[in-house]
């Protein structure tokens, strides 16, 4: 992570063992979005999903325990754009939080990538231009979270 707000770059990265295909097809598919995109402690509900390049998306995650909400005392929405889809290797997405807070303002981009490797696949996310009211420890729980629910969910499919 870098030191100062408008250069932030938060990342994590995992080796799931899954098809980097696979992978993909779980960030571009909405019902399994939502399933294991929420970081614990929270659920999401798809309103807009548009996966194709140029296509809209619009996700409410909601805590389980209400004060932590960014939009409203117990959710985050989120409203992104995707950039770039390149099947099996990319996905680059922007991604506004919608707050009345300036600390979560500004477009932050979201890119994850799959490469192949010994056991299964790396995932990595890169997340630029985070929001100054995002804390780079919390982001990093919730990142880190969201690719074990990625690993878990992928492992739930294992012969499907």
């Amino acid at each position: 992570m870098s030191s100062t707000a408008q250069t932030r770059v938060d990342r994590a990265s995992r080796v799931i063992a899954a098809p980097a295909l696979a992978l993909y097809r779980a960030l571009v598919d909405s019902v399994a979005l939502a399933v294991w995109l929420p970081p614990e402690g929270m659920t999401a509900r798809v309103e807009v999903f548009d996966a194709r390049e140029g296509g809209r998306f619009r996700l409410v995650l909601v805590y389980s325990e209400p004060g932590a909400g960014k939009s409203a005392a117990d959710s985050d929405i989120v409203e992104g754009r995707f950039v770039v889809l390149v099947p099996g290797a990319r996905v680059v997405q922007d991604i506004d939080f919608v707050s009345d807070d300036p600390a979560f303002a500004g477009t932050m981009r979201m890119t994850w990538s799959f490469t192949p490797h010994p056991g299964g696949t790396l995932v990595a996310i890169a997340c630029e231009h985070v929001p100054t009211g995002i804390r780079p420890e919390d982001h990093d729980v919730g990142l880190h979270s969201s690719l074990d629910n990625l690993a878990a969910y992928m492992r739930g499919r294992a012969g499907t």
